[in-house]
């Protein structure tokens, strides 16, 4: 039987895809495909290659993302997105697909052209940075002589390339909306966050119903996309969010 896991983009909200492979992990769950943009890419390599929640938890607490060294020069973006290739290497066998222990496809988005373009073979590590790649924060990443950027940008929830190889697909989604007042929205960075997940699930919500399990934390939307203090919070989140789901579907759907 195969089992298929689609993980969003979402920045920090990401966060919380580690709290739910903790709880799959506790329903023993066996994940054979994967499908994973932006954060999401990130979090499903690194459990593809057999790294447990627990190691990748502690991999996101111990990588200084925003640290002066890591800035760019003279390239689009504050941050040189290449710098992190090192932090990711010593947790794969090699830099290749064909090294991880599940099926793993990941989106980016190809600059030049305006097309998505899916990574599921040959070169690993490149596609994944590529696909967290958020634009103007983070530089492009070169593969082939083409920049390529957050996978996010047009696929925030790339089920489509997993769901006719599975039997069963849960999905995380990290954006949610709900309501919120006039006092929400008194910063600029309010306003900004606010609009990335208006057009997410403007762009995913037609997929939602393509998933046997739907795991999207409402409580998510107040924290930010780039806010990296509270990781704890948002991954426990997470994990309650999906010990819920699969408590309410066991009978169903996990026998």
């Amino acid at each position: 039987m195969n089992t298929g896991l689609v993980l969003s983009g979402g920045g920090a909200r990401g966060f919380a895809h580690i709290g739910v492979l903790k709880a799959l992990e506790e329903y023993n769950i066996n994940i054979t495909h994967i499908a994973g943009t932006s954060a999401g890419a990130i979090v499903g390599a690194l459990f593809a290659a057999g790294n447990s929640w627990g190691t990748i938890l502690e991999f996101f607490k111990k990588v200084p993302i925003f640290e002066y060294k890591r800035y760019a020069y003279n390239k689009p973006g504050f941050i040189d997105t290449n710098m992190f290739y090192k932090d990711l290497l010593p947790f794969f066998v090699t830099d290749d697909f064909n090294s991880l222990k599940k099926q793993f496809y990941v989106p980016t988005t190809n600059l030049i052209e305006g097309k998505e373009m899916v990574f599921n073979s040959g070169e690993l590590l490149k596609p994944i940075l590529a696909s967290a790649a958020f634009p103007g924060l983070f530089t492009p990443v070169i593969i082939n002589g083409i920049p390529y950027a957050d996978g996010g940008i047009l696929n925030n929830f790339p089920i489509e390339y997993i769901k006719n190889k599975c039997d069963t697909i849960i999905g995380v989604y990290v954006n949610s909306l709900e309501n919120v007042s006039l006092n929400e929205l008194k910063h600029s960075y309010q306003v900004a966050n606010r609009a990335y997940n208006i057009s997410f699930v403007s762009q995913c919500e037609n997929k939602f119903k393509e998933v046997d399990l739907l795991i999207a934390p409402k409580e998510l939307e107040k924290f930010g996309m780039f806010n990296l203090k509270n990781i704890d919070a948002i991954f426990k989140i997470g994990y309650e969010s999906a010990i819920k789901v699969l408590e309410n579907n066991k009978n169903s759907l996990l026998k």
